[in-house]
C-alpha cells in the first residue's frame, strides 16, 4: 500500500494540445454567505460533446491515444478504451477499501470524554480543535471535485476515480460528525468553529479562492492562463490541502490512539488518512500527466508562484500547530511540527517536479510512515483488522 516511498503513477506519453472542452455551470464556495442575486445572469453557450452529458453524435469510435486529461475532444461518456489505466486501479483499490464510521465502537472514548479525569484540558483541545477543522474541510474537498475540478476533466478513467473521491469525502465527514455526536460535543460550536477560530479559518480563506476560480460559471480551460489556474488548484488541494493540511490533526490524534486513548476517534482517523494517502497520490499523478500534456504551463514564473503557497500552506499549518498546542502534550511539542511539515512539504514538492524547498528537513514522527502503509497490519489498537476490505476484495490466504 502507500508509503512515504510510494513512486507517483508513470503518466502516459505527452500529447500537443487540442481545443478546449466547455464546462458546465456550478456556483461558487464561500466561507460566508454570499449576495447570490448579485451576480449577473449567465449566458447560455453550446456545449461541445467531450464535455457533455448528453450522447454524443459522433460516429467516430474513440481511441486511447486521443484522449486527454484537460481540453479533450474525445466523448467524455466512452470509459473505454482505457489509456489511464493508473486511474482505473486507483479507482479500484478505492472501491476495495470501503468502510462506514458506524462500524467502528465508540463506546471507550464516549467513557473517556465523560470521566472528567480521563483526559487532560490540552488533549481536549486537541480534539475539538481538530474535528472543528476536519468537519468543513472534507466538504470544501468534496465541493471543489464535484463543483469545479470534475466538469474541467476530460479523461473519463480520471473522471470515474473523482466520482469515488467525492463519495469518500462524504464518508469522512460522515466520521466526524459521527465523533461528534457520540461524544456529545456542541455541534455548533464544532461545525463553525471554521469562522470562530482564526488557525482554522485562515486555512480555509487561503483554500477558498482556488475553488472559487474553477467554480466560476464562467471558467473554462483553454487557454494557458486558465488551465495554470486549474493546475494550480488542483496543487493545492492535493499537494497543500489533503498532503499538508491534514498533517498535523492526523499526528495529534493517533498520538492519542497510541496511548489507548480515544481510540475509536484514533482508528477513523486510521482509515481517513489511509483514503487521503490515496487522494494525495491520484492528485500528484492527475498533476504530473496534465504537466507531460501541456510543458507551456511548467514555467518558471510558475514555480515560484507554487514555491510560495507551499511556504504559505507550511507557515498557515504550523501556526494551526501553535494554537492546537500551546503546551507540550502526548510526547508532542508545536516545535516539533515546524521540521514535520517542511519534510511533508519537501515530498511533495518533489513529487510534482519541484526542488526541496527545505533542505534537510527530517521526520519526527517515523511511525506515521508505518501508519500509511497499513496493508497487512492488525491495528494497533486492537479494535479490528486494518485491512478493511470489502468481502469481494478479501484474500484468505
Amino acid at each position: 500500500m502507500l508509503s512515504w516511498d510510494d513512486e507517483v503513477s508513470t503518466p502516459s506519453p505527452a500529447l500537443q494540445p487540442v481545443r478546449p472542452a466547455t464546462p458546465m455551470p456550478s456556483a461558487p464556495t464561500r466561507l460566508a454567505t454570499a449576495d447570490q442575486s448579485a451576480m449577473p445572469p449567465r449566458q447560455p453557450q453550446a456545449v461541445p460533446a467531450a464535455a457533455s452529458s448528453v450522447v454524443a453524435t459522433s460516429t467516430t469510435r474513440v481511441k486511447a491515444v486521443d484522449k486527454r486529461v484537460i481540453n479533450g475532444q474525445t466523448d467524455v461518456n466512452q470509459l473505454v478504451p482505457f489509456k489511464y489505466k493508473w486511474a482505473w486501479e486507483k479507482y479500484l483499490a478505492g472501491c476495495a477499501n470501503h468502510w462506514m464510521p458506524q462500524e467502528i465502537n465508540m463506546q471507550r472514548d464516549i467513557e473517556l470524554w465523560k470521566n472528567p479525569n480521563g483526559l487532560t484540558e490540552d488533549e481536549r483541545r486537541i480534539i475539538k480543535r481538530n474535528l472543528g477543522f476536519f468537519v468543513t474541510a472534507d466538504s470544501l474537498a468534496a465541493n471543489n471535485i464535484t463543483l469545479g475540478t470534475y466538469r474541467h476533466i476530460t479523461a473519463p478513467e480520471c473522471r470515474q476515480f473523482l466520482l469515488r473521491q467525492a463519495f469518500e469525502e462524504a464518508i469522512h465527514t460522515h466520521a466526524y460528525q459521527y465523533i461528534v455526536e457520540s461524544l456529545g460535543l456542541d455541534e455548533s460550536e464544532i461545525f463553525n468553529a471554521y469562522h470562530e477560530v482564526s488557525s482554522i479559518r485562515d486555512k480555509d480563506e487561503f483554500l477558498v479562492p482556488f475553488i472559487d476560480q474553477i467554480m466560476d460559471p464562467n471558467f473554462r480551460t483553454g487557454t494557458p492562463e486558465n488551465d495554470r489556474k486549474l493546475l494550480e488548484s488542483l496543487i493545492v488541494f492535493a499537494c497543500l490541502m489533503e498532503g499538508l493540511f491534514f498533517y498535523v490533526g492526523f499526528v495529534q490524534i493517533l498520538a492519542l490512539g497510541r496511548q489507548n486513548k480515544m481510540t475509536g476517534a484514533a482508528e477513523q482517523y486510521m482509515y481517513i488518512l489511509r483514503d487521503e494517502s490515496m487522494h494525495c497520490n491520484f492528485g500528484i499523478d492527475l498533476i504530473n500527466q496534465i504537466k507531460l500534456e501541456n510543458p507551456h504551463l511548467w514555467t518558471p514564473e510558475f514555480r515560484e508562484r507554487i514555491k510560495e503557497l507551499f511556504i504559505k500552506a507550511v507557515d498557515l499549518e504550523y501556526r494551526y500547530a501553535e494554537d492546537t498546542m500551546p503546551r507540550g502534550v502526548l510526547g508532542l511539542n508545536a516545535p516539533m511540527f515546524k521540521e514535520y511539515l517542511r519534510f511533508v512539504a519537501n515530498r511533495r514538492a518533489v513529487q510534482i517536479g519541484l526542488e526541496a524547498l527545505f533542505p534537510q528537513a527530517t521526520n519526527p514522527f517515523p511511525w506515521m510512515s508505518e501508519v500509511i502503509d497499513l496493508k497487512k497490519q492488525r491495528n494497533f489498537f486492537e479494535t479490528r483488522v486494518i485491512e478493511y476490505q470489502t468481502g469481494g476484495a478479501l484474500n484468505w490466504e
